[in-house]
């Protein structure tokens, strides 16, 4: 017998596995490498062992998807779910805790502006009454400086006029002296009078 190639081993096995009762329906010969015309597992006297393995490999995945692998995921999906339904919760109690402090926070802030524009209000109200306060108290003291050098003036003025008729009377009799040589005090006064009453 030659060497025998992997082409011809597979042969011979599929020859060997599709026989049914001891008939081989199939040979190949080793050295002329001659092979049935028919493929093995469209070979229609094994179909009955083909569908008998189809059976039991059906059965045995089925078994072992519905009991081993169905539950798994099953119980993965479960937690997944239950998971997710907590996080969304979890994420609704934290946009309500969210919601209430924005509006606690607007609240306290319009608060806090009421609050800074009544503090203003009173600030500028407490300003003005200072300022006026301090006005008046200027003005009043402005006034009585006013009257006091009005008085001083007015004093002077007169004291300036009770001088007046005496420098009057001073000039009158320079000038008569030098005129006319000789005047006296008496008589430049009682001139001055007299022309002060006219």
């Amino acid at each position: 017998m030659a060497t025998e190639t992997p082409v011809m081993l597979v042969a011979q096995a599929a020859v060997d596995a599709s026989a049914e009762g001891g008939a081989v329906h199939a040979t190949t010969e080793a050295h002329g490498g001659e092979h049935s015309e028919v493929f093995p597992p469209f070979d229609p006297s094994s179909f009955g062992t083909q569908l008998i393995w189809l059976a039991i490999t059906f059965a045995f995945l089925y078994f072992t998807m519905s009991k081993l692998a169905l539950p798994r995921i099953g119980s993965i999906l479960e937690d997944r779910k239950s998971r997710i339904d907590g996080d969304l919760s979890a994420a609704d109690a934290a946009r309500q805790k969210t919601d209430a402090a924005i509006a606690a926070y607007e609240a306290a802030h319009a608060a806090a502006r009421a609050k800074s524009q009544a503090i203003a209000e009173e600030t500028r109200n407490a300003i003005k009454a200072d300022i006026d306060g301090k006005r008046k108290a200027v003005e009043a003291d402005l006034s009585k400086k006013v009257a006091d050098a009005e008085a001083s003036i007015q004093a002077t003025k007169t004291e300036a006029l009770g001088h007046v008729s005496e420098i009057a009377a001073d000039t009158v009799q320079a000038l008569v002296t030098q005129l006319t040589g000789s005047a006296s005090a008496d008589e430049a006064r009682n001139a001055v009078a007299t022309a002060a009453k006219e």
